[in-house]
């Protein structure tokens, strides 16, 4: 693999029509290395004419690529994923680079990408119709889910290869071609994903990567050749590109922010719990949109809860990811610490007892880095903006309850809905929470319940805009449409000119 796209001095180009391209237009954005504090490489922005170009080659692939066979496209996708095994130690080294977060993190990120991959490989199976013999008149009736055309991703940097394969393998397996735009924080790890496609035998042109920012996506919500739409990010940026992308006639699936709580019965394993809370709010430096930010306490357990917490992370190793046996990595930019520091400060002076303060202790690497040590808020209460609004950082919120009731009413009133969790060893409590909490993905006695492939991710609220949700079955229908076609041939029970539906009696 000749890794053509960081031999140019430094700079991530963009993908078009299967070739690493260094773009028309002259702006340039820095990309860190986290762990460092420094500038590793830069990254080309797109103009709208790269952009065009782009479109314009995944247009031109479309007719072929739209009608090979679905046997075709799964040869194709079956070799991609073996070679993303292949190059998974490569990378998880990119995204580890430029991301912040740990090896043994960055491969499981490759790993959970790779399992979407694997399910798009079972695209004939998926792609099948239905078919009704004798409908009425002679007349057979079937469906075919056909695909759009060209579709587009955008996609956040806190999982630079995973998102990106929740949505381009679902679309070029139904058919589609497909233009990425992932974040021009991490770019690498797109680049090449696309290079292994195209070893894997997907035509010119069928996948590019457009690297940039604003002025890209708006070039792709506003293009008249894209069909359809995919977004992982922000609750306002979601609003953002499902509004334009619909009022540019698109089909849009946008999945945004969240505030996920963890809810811990008085019945629980604490040591359980409180194990699952440190991975669950301090793994990744708590950039993961299913990362657990608040911690439900329901009634006398949450002064040994907090104590076990606190305990656990002040072991807590932090350093470069690449490191040994480091557990927690920086964030992915200085601008995003000072706002997660914001929030930090924000929260002592709306009165939360702040337990652990990750803004201490940052000494040698970690004072050169973007790093911010976990943090721990204990009586935190709802009106206060570290529980309201998402921090997308390593801050853990405490809130404590009388009840299980008054726990699932403080979490249904929260606007995001992505993902909870309950700890409990009863099981009357686990289905009663199932049935009434309002969220779109739940754990019982699991911190993080991200769907496996053959199933769909996404949440309720204002974590969600659009009526699909990703990946799985949900993704062979928002990257196809349905077509229903009726069958007759002459001499069979032609009778002249008919004025009814036809029937059977």
């Amino acid at each position: 693999m000749s890794l053509q796209f960081i031999n140019a001095a430094d700079l991530v180009g963009h993908w078009i029509n299967g070739q690493a391209d260094a773009g028309a237009g002259t702006r340039r954005s820095e990309v860190f290395n986290p762990a460092q504090g420094r500038v590793a490489r830069h990254v080309a922005l797109a103009s709208r004419g790269d952009v065009d170009r782009a479109v314009a080659a995944a247009r031109a692939a479309f007719p072929d690529w739209g009608g090979a066979a679905p046997q075709r496209r799964a040869r194709v996708m079956f070799k991609f994923r073996d070679l993303v095994e292949q190059y998974s130690g490569d990378l998880a080294r990119l995204l580890s680079a430029e991301h912040g977060k740990t090896l043994p993190d960055a491969l499981g990120e490759v790993q959970r990408g790779l399992e979407v991959i694997e399910f798009a490989c079972g695209i004939p199976q998926l792609l099948k119709g239905q078919h009704s013999h004798g409908i009425g008149g002679g007349i057979d009736h079937w469906s075919q889910r056909m695909p759009l055309g060209v579709t587009a991703g955008i996609t956040p940097f806190n999982f630079p290869f995973m998102v990106p394969m929740w949505m381009a393998p679902m679309a070029l397996a139904c058919g589609n071609t497909f233009v990425l735009k992932p974040s021009e924080r991490d770019p690498s790890p797109s680049m090449l994903a696309a290079e292994l496609l195209r070893e894997a035998g997907l035509p010119a042109g069928a996948f590019s990567v457009v690297q940039g920012d604003k002025e890209a996506v708006d070039a792709l919500l506003e293009h008249p050749d894209v069909q359809a739409v995919s977004f992982v990010g922000s609750t306002p940026i979601a609003k953002y590109i499902q509004q334009t992308g619909i009022a540019h006639g698109k089909r849009v699936q946008a999945l945004g922010g969240a505030k996920n709580h963890m809810v811990v019965m008085p019945d629980a394993d604490l040591d359980g719990a409180a194990d699952a809370l440190i991975g669950a709010a301090y793994g990744s430096a708590g950039e993961r949109c299913m990362a657990i930010s608040v911690a439900v306490a329901v009634g006398s357990c949450a002064d040994e809860l907090v104590a076990r917490v606190v305990e656990r992370a002040k072991k807590l190793k932090v350093g470069a990811g690449d490191a040994a046996n480091v557990e927690m990595g920086p964030l992915v930019t200085a601008v995003h610490r000072v706002r997660v520091a914001s929030y930090i400060a924000a929260g002592v002076q709306e009165g939360a007892t702040l337990v652990l303060d990750g803004r201490e202790g940052l000494t040698g690497e970690l004072a050169a880095g973007f790093f911010i040590n976990p943090t721990l808020f204990d009586n935190v209460s709802p009106e206060m903006s570290i529980y309201r609004e998402e921090i997308f950082g390593p801050v853990l919120c405490v809130v404590r309850v009388p009840t299980f009731a008054a726990a699932v009413e403080l979490i249904n009133r929260h606007s995001f809905a992505n993902g909870v969790a309950c700890f409990t060893r009863d099981g009357g409590t686990a289905q009663a929470f199932v049935q009434k909490i309002e969220v779109g993905m739940i754990g019982i006695n699991v911190p993080i319940p991200v769907p496996m492939a053959w199933h769909s991710f996404g949440g309720w609220k204002a974590s969600l805009f659009g009526d699909h949700h990703i990946y799985g079955e949900e993704g062979v229908r928002f990257y196809t449409r349905y077509k229903s076609i009726m069958q007759r041939w002459p001499g069979s029970e032609s009778k002249g000119p008919e004025f009814v539906m036809p029937v059977n009696k």
